[in-house]
């Protein structure tokens, strides 16, 4: 479950840059290649943050879809299982454009 760890990491960042200040929610992009599971990470952000300054604060997961560019038909694909490959032609000479990415977008500051 490397959820755990990836909860750790994340409290870590956002309570670097909280400086002190009361957080209310944080805003993460998770690609699907990245293979988490967002019931896991829930469950083990509430585990890492409870008895912290970050207790309470609501984690909201946009999950994003991989998705491959096939020059050879010039189509975009949605890949339900990690194989790179068009789902249009079945050429393997793609590109991926999205599902890797593993990103904070925003914190919730609460004012004081």
């Amino acid at each position: 479950m490397h959820e755990l760890s990836i909860a750790e990491a994340i409290a870590h960042k956002v309570s670097e840059r909280a400086a002190g200040r009361p957080v209310s929610a944080v805003a993460i992009r998770v690609g699907h290649f990245r293979q988490v599971v967002p019931d896991a990470l829930e469950f083990s952000w509430t585990m890492i943050t409870d008895g912290t300054g970050l207790q309470g604060c609501r984690l909201e997961i946009e999950q994003v879809p991989a998705t491959v560019h096939c020059p050879g038909c010039d189509v975009t694909t949605t890949l339900d299982v990690p194989i790179l490959v068009c789902g249009s032609c079945g050429g393997s000479d793609v590109t991926l454009r999205t599902g890797q990415e593993f990103v904070v977008v925003s914190l919730d500051i609460v004012e004081v």
